[in-house]
Order: C-alpha cells, then sequence, then structure tokens
C-alpha cells in the first residue's frame, strides 16, 4: 500500500504537532520526509533534527514539487494553498496526515489493524470522544482517545503494546484531508456554522463531518436537521440516530431520565441522565452517541453506564469556577462557535453573557434571538464584538451591552499582559450586572486567536479574573 514511498522525498507540509508525527513512521517505511512551513522558526526547528527543508517559494519554482511522490498537508492548510493547488495540478497526491495514519495502520506497519470509531460535529467532540474512551476503559479494552483531541493518530499507532480500538475526534479540516478513512463508527454529532471561511461554505463543511459516516455504522444526531439530513445520504452500511426525547426503533434516547437503547437491541437502559457530565441536554447528546458508538461494536449496557459515571467533564467545558454573593461564574471558552454558546446559555436561566473573538464567518443573529430571554446582560470584547453587538441591538434591545473596544483597547490588546487585562475589565463588567442566582458566562461563541494563545489561554485568563473579585464587585457595573 504504502509501496510507492519507499525511497521518494515525501514532502510534509506544516511542522506543527501533526507534522512532527509523520516523520518517524515516513522514515520507518524508508520515505524521505522534506518540511516545509510558513515560519522560519519551525523550518529551523525541523533542520535542527536533520531534516530536510524547504520554503513555500523554493516549492514554488518551476518542476520543483517533481522531486516528491507525495504531499502530505496538516489540517491547518487549506485547500486553496499555493503549494498544495501546484501539487494537486502537478498530478501529485495530496494527503492529510489522518489519511496517511490510516493507510499505515491497514498496512499494520505497527501490529494488528485497528477498531476506528470516528467523531466529529461542530459542537461536543472533545467530550463524545472522552466518553467514548471512558466506556471502552471500563469495558477493558484497550484504547486511546486521540487525533484532533491533542494526541495524533500516528502516535497512537505507534504504542507498544497498541491499543485495540481507536477513538479518533476529527474536524472537518483533517476529514477534508481524509477520503479513504472506512470507521467501524463515526458520528456526526450536529452541524452548524463554522469554519465556514476554510470550506467556502455550509454544504462543503458539511460534506467533510459526512465523510465519518462511510463504515460499517453511521450514527447522526436527530436533534440537529443538517447532521440529521445526512442520514439520508449515508454511506455507512447501517445508519442510526440519537435524539434528546423517547427513541423509535433503530435510536438512541431518553425515556423518564433513563438513556434507552432501542437500535442494539429490543430496549436497554444503558445510564441515568443524572451521572452524565457535563449536565444539561448537550451532555446527554454527547453522551448517547458515545453510548451508540460503544454499542456499535457489543459493548455492553453496564459498561456503558459504568463508563459514562466515571467521565468527567474537561477544563473550560462549562466548567464552575466560583461562587460569589449567590453568583455563579462559569468557564465554557471551548464554545468557540454561536452553536456551542447557543448551549452553554440555555442551559441557565439568567446570564451575563462574556463574548467576542473570531466569529470565522459564522453569523450569531439565530442565536441572539433565541437565547435573548436568557441574557441579563452582555460583555464583549475582540475582533467581532461589534458584530455581535449589532445582533443584540436589533434582536435583543433591552438587554444591556459593554462592548470593549474603545480608547486605548488596541494598545492593551498588543501589551504583553493585554489579553489577561481586558478579560479582568470584561469579568468585573459583567460581575457588576449580576446579581443572587445569576450566572456570569464565558461561551465567546467565537475563536480566540485574535487575543489569546488558544481558547485554553481565556479560559484561564477568565478563571484568573475570577478569582480576583471580592463581594464588592457583584452588582455595580464598572
Amino acid at each position: 500500500m504504502l509501496e510507492f514511498l519507499r525511497g521518494r522525498d515525501v514532502l510534509v507540509a506544516g511542522w506543527g504537532v501533526s507534522g512532527r508525527s509523520l516523520i518517524e513512521p515516513l522514515q520507518d517505511i524508508g520515505a524521505r520526509p522534506v518540511v516545509t512551513d510558513g515560519g522560519q522558526k519551525a523550518l529551523a526547528e525541523a533542520a535542527e533534527l536533520g531534516l530536510a527543508t524547504a520554503t513555500a517559494e523554493d516549492l514554488l519554482e518551476p518542476d520543483a514539487l517533481d522531486r516528491f511522490a507525495l504531499v502530505i498537508t496538516s489540517p491547518g492548510w487549506r485547500p486553496d494553498s499555493p503549494v498544495l493547488v501546484t501539487a494537486v495540478t502537478s498530478g501529485i497526491p495530496v494527503w492529510g496526515d489522518v489519511e496517511f495514519a490510516w493507510w499505515v495502520d491497514q498496512a499494520r506497519i505497527y501490529g494488528p489493524v485497528r477498531k476506528w470509531l470516528v467523531i466529529t460535529g461542530t459542537n461536543g467532540k472533545t467530550t463524545t470522544t472522552n466518553m467514548t474512551h471512558s466506556i471502552l476503559r471500563a469495558a477493558g479494552i484497550s484504547s486511546v482517545a486521540c487525533g484532533n483531541i491533542g494526541t495524533p493518530i500516528l502516535d497512537a499507532l505507534r504504542r507498544n503494546p497498541g491499543p485495540q480500538i481507536l477513538a479518533v475526534e476529527l474536524s472537518s479540516f483533517q476529514l477534508h484531508w481524509a477520503p479513504s478513512v472506512r470507521p467501524e463508527a463515526g458520528v456526526v454529532l450536529n452541524v452548524a456554522e463554522d469554519h465556514l471561511d476554510w470550506h467556502g461554505g455550509l454544504d462543503a463543511y458539511a460534506a467533510a463531518k459526512a465523510r465519518a459516516l462511510t463504515g460499517r455504522v453511521g450514527v447522526v444526531g436527530l436533534d440537529d436537521a443538517v447532521a440529521a439530513a445526512l442520514a439520508r445520504k449515508s454511506k455507512a452500511r447501517r445508519t442510526v440516530g440519537f435524539r434528546i426525547g423517547v427513541p423509535a426503533d433503530g435510536e438512541l434516547g431518553v425515556v423518564d431520565g433513563k438513556l434507552l437503547d432501542r437500535a442494539f437491541t429490543k430496549a436497554a437502559i444503558l445510564a441515568e441522565v443524572g451521572d452524565i457530565s457535563p449536565q444539561g441536554p448537550a451532555g446527554v447528546a454527547d453522551a448517547l452517541a458515545a453510548a451508540a458508538l460503544t454499542r456499535s461494536i457489543d459493548v455492553a449496557p453496564q459498561f456503558v453506564k459504568e463508563g459514562l459515571q466515571e467521565h468527567k467533564v474537561g477544563p473550560h467545558r462549562a466548567a464552575f469556577v466560583r461562587e460569589l454573593m449567590g453568583v455563579e461564574f462559569v468557564d465554557d471558552s471551548k464554545a468557540t462557535n454561536p452553536h456551542a454558546a447557543r448551549s452553554s446559555i440555555l442551559a441557565h436561566p439568567n446570564v451575563i453573557w462574556v463574548a467576542g473573538g473570531q466569529l470565522k464567518g459564522a453569523g450569531v443573529e439565530d442565536l441572539v434571538e433565541e437565547v435573548r430571554e436568557h441574557l441579563v446582560a452582555a460583555v464583549l470584547f475582540g475582533q467581532d464584538a461589534a458584530v455581535i453587538a449589532a445582533a443584540l441591538a436589533r434582536h435583543a434591545p433591552d438587554v444591556p451591552v459593554v462592548e470593549l473596544g474603545s480608547g486605548d483597547y488596541a494598545q492593551m490588546v498588543a501589551s504583553e499582559n493585554g489579553p489577561d487585562a481586558v478579560m479582568a475589565l470584561a469579568v468585573r463588567a459583567a460581575a457588576g450586572f449580576a446579581g443572587r442566582g445569576d450566572t456570569v458566562l464565558l461561551a465567546p461563541a467565537a475563536a480566540s486567536l485574535d487575543m489569546f494563545t488558544d481558547y485554553t489561554h481565556r479560559g484561564r485568563s477568565f478563571a484568573a479574573a475570577v478569582a480576583a473579585l471580592d463581594e464588592k464587585d457583584i452588582g455595580s457595573p464598572q
């Protein structure tokens, strides 16, 4: 399968975590990796490891790509990147790191072929992947949570002893570059506007997600209209659905506070809703998805229950930070798009919403219109704060809004501690609107990279700002 790479040059496009994971497997099969990246520091790091490197300018010279048998791209590289476009037009195959990992596994380079359980969706991927891994552990099945969740798939394959099952979180970017993947089971949790600037539109984004539905079993979230519609286009040999409601035959759902499987047996109780972490509809939906994936490979209901009971939500995912004067502070920095923010806000009756960042082409009109009855006030910051403020003015004109974007704001953001200083201002302003029974909720509805290193930095900044509050900050807008 991979013999065509032996003794040949392979271009590794992108020197991030996934790019680094490619080097040893390529060398193990006898290929010669050559690294390219847009950053000079990254190229210098690769060169220090004794690897050949090339700049984009070098590669765009006439016939410069002809030496390569394959280009393996990191998921963040857009399809219209000049190097990738030139490779495709020159007839050189372009794979993602996930595609390459699939063929490494199929070729048994690191042991027997593993079963892949693939998880994708706009929101809930990481929680569902961790739930799936927790259920597999409870059942005594050797598994690794990998992919977009942090551990590259190739690193998981190279473990000794190797896992039997891979719980693989995949983004739309990764799926776009992985057309050959045929998982044992795959789930599309939901599909909402996100990364439209990368894919060019919602249809292309949904089509990328649908590549999870190509194996033995496909699973879709029936409460999400776009995901449910993908069931009709599923290429899986069998497709089942899950819903937060009474399941029909062939579905998983909820009856009288219990998760029920009517897809892989006549009727089996899997868990209590009260045992699910995180609490709320989004957490229950993720649990149903994880249950569907594991039940599809015959994991017994008792282990589904045990695994879900043992699972605890990760940091920055609707995580409780503190209570002060009857006000709860919740960090959901992982809500990096409007769809995720919607679930987060609707889980609380009275919310002071802390939001803002990079919307990446996603709209917020529908979000604001749906959640407005839950909003006490909103505090906004970041690149697209004005877009969110405008939507609030149109659909929730009675909701007070503080938009941190005037005066020396730009200079503050650019300074070393600027993002944390802005977050401190936002949290104090939000606390000033809060009263007993309210929730100050960081659910940004947007990406973090305009100000913060990543969403975890944003969440830590929020928690630090909350920790600095005292009683006099509650109920006194700044």
